[in-house]
């Protein structure tokens, strides 16, 4: 798999059995706006997660889209795997918000509720963290109990706890564009398909299932959407400090069992699949591959009870990231780096919610007054065509013929000017609103990292203080420039996701106005013909 601009190979490493404490996961975006029947693209601003096709943003800059079993977005403007069939469909109404529900059981239903996981926002100086609760994450608040002063959440878990033994890490390497992950060889991508309706309790309660093929194994596995829902809370919780991880399409009480929502829902996770699967890191998770790739019933729910007992969860995740062979870095110029990213992200989120705005508003004009405007414009000819036939004269019929034929193409360009945005602005749009969803995990993450910087800033005072010793410092400095140089992978990574998936929609875009606009020309020019010059 190419990795950020054109940076060598080196084999990455996958944490092995989990050990120490549970801390803070990430919330992911919440909706800036109320979804509603009269906004096309309120159903996109109701979830954070976009799409994308598979082979996109794992590649940089300047690549080739290699071929997988889940295709790019093909050239005819078709099968993009997070397709949305048109506005207005499904926005989403009667969303419920539980708090603390559980699955337990394969067969629990999940599917009627929105479950928020139990996370509540924690104080400000967190890093703008989300705490989630857990008995298993004690032992390093006990540990973090000889640091008199020293919050028990937060970055301060990471930068003085006691790590856990020596394993398998996650490699960091120095690459032409900076810190960048370690990229496996071979891209992992996943196809999801084939949705089936399903019933537990004598057909009481009923669910759809798909079918999730890995291109490792090529075997599909059987998942249903509150598993999607686990292995998000899963992945939230345990990368959240270090990886944005967007949410996923929202849950629905009325009208699931659809066969338009059915599809679009089956085309949402598919995109977030896929942009899981891009991510070195995430996609060689534990976690990741037993979703993938589980045995039996049996297997999946040992592997569930492994992954929630997962105690290298929140900050803790830096713990398994190791640069190699790296020095350690200057935070005053990380700093600034961060700063300078921040303040991108902030205008970039501008400018992507300005587009969404936009495309908005051009998808309700072509589905509404445009195409009215080219249909009174055809009627407008073919009326007149007609007052010319009752005059009787007998050498106007090519011009009456001519007429009708220029309403009638005026009619047609009506209909194409409707069906446009799904075959052109839809995929755009898409594109940006998972843009925006990425965009507003990023303050939670850049938020840890100020917040682990503030802390190695205080270290001279508590050394004075007696409250940490010369060698606690030293070990913050250290671990403060892991996260750093964690986080410094994540923006490249982000940035060579950026460059590829805009090249590539743009020309998705611009390649299908282009054929729309031939088409119209071809229609007028044939129009055209029909009349002649005496």
């Amino acid at each position: 798999m190419p990795t950020p601009a054109s940076t060598a190979q080196v084999d990455v490493a996958q944490p092995e059995t989990p050990v120490t404490p549970v801390t803070p996961g990430f919330s992911s975006t919440s909706p800036d706006e109320t979804s509603n029947g009269n906004d096309p693209w309120a159903v996109f601003d109701s979830n954070a997660s976009g799409g994308f096709s598979n082979n996109w943003a794992a590649q940089p800059e300047g690549t080739e889209t290699g071929k997988t079993s889940s295709n790019a977005w093909p050239s005819g403007g078709q099968g993009h795997p997070q397709a949305y069939q048109g506005p207005d469909i499904y926005p989403y109404p009667c969303l419920i918000d539980l708090s603390g529900a559980e699955d337990d059981e394969w067969d629990e239903e999940w599917d009627d509720v929105k479950s928020s996981g139990g996370y509540a926002e924690s104080e400000a100086g967190e890093g703008g963290a989300i705490n989630r609760g857990g008995a298993h994450g004690s032992s390093m608040k006990i540990a973090l109990n000889k640091f008199p002063g020293f919050s028990k959440s937060g970055p301060e878990l990471y930068l003085l706890s006691k790590l856990p033994a020596k394993g398998t890490k996650l490699s960091v390497y120095t690459g032409e564009v900076g810190p960048v992950w370690a990229y496996p060889d071979y891209q992992l991508d996943c196809v999801v398909a084939d949705p089936k309706k399903g019933s537990k309790m004598y057909g009481l309660k009923s669910y759809i299932e798909y079918q999730v093929i890995p291109t490792t194994t090529n075997k599909p596995v059987i998942h249903r959407y509150k598993h999607f829902d686990w292995l998000y809370e899963r992945l939230l919780e345990k990368f959240g400090s270090a990886i944005p991880i967007p949410s996923l399409p929202d849950k629905q009480v009325t009208g699931r069992f659809e066969e338009e929502f059915i599809k679009m829902r089956m085309e949402r996770l598919q995109g977030w699949m896929s942009r899981m699967c891009r991510h070195p890191v995430v996609s060689s998770s534990e976690v990741f591959q037993l979703f993938l790739s589980y045995k039996d019933e049996k297997d999946w729910k040992m592997g569930k009870r492994k992954a929630e007992k997962d105690e290298t969860v929140g900050v803790m995740v830096f713990s398994t990231i190791e640069p190699e062979g790296l020095p350690d870095l200057d935070l005053t110029e990380v700093e600034q780096k961060c700063e300078q990213f921040n303040r991108f992200t902030k205008a970039m989120d501008d400018g992507v919610k300005d587009l969404l705005t936009v495309g908005n508003e051009h998808w309700k004009r072509c589905t509404g007054p445009l195409p009215k405007e080219y249909q009174r414009i055809g009627k407008a000819f073919q009326n007149l065509s007609s007052v010319f036939i009752s005059s009787g004269y007998e050498g106007e019929a090519v011009l009456t013929d001519a007429l009708t034929a220029a309403g009638k193409t005026y009619e047609e360009i009506a209909q194409m000017v409707a069906e446009q945005p799904k075959k052109d602005l839809h995929f755009l749009m898409e594109t940006n609103n998972e843009y925006k969803g990425l965009l507003g995990c990023f303050p939670d993450t850049i938020g840890v990292h100020k917040a682990a910087i503030e802390k190695v800033k205080e270290a001279d005072k508590l050394v004075a203080a007696g409250k940490i010793t010369p060698s606690d410092k030293i070990t913050m400095s250290k671990r403060a420039s892991t996260m750093s140089y964690s986080l410094q992978a994540e923006m490249n990574h982000f940035h060579s996701n950026r460059i590829y998936d805009y090249n590539r929609v743009m020309q998705q875009y611009l390649e299908q106005q282009v054929k729309f606009y031939e088409m119209i020309a071809e229609k007028l020019r044939h129009a055209h013909g029909q009349f002649t010059t005496m």
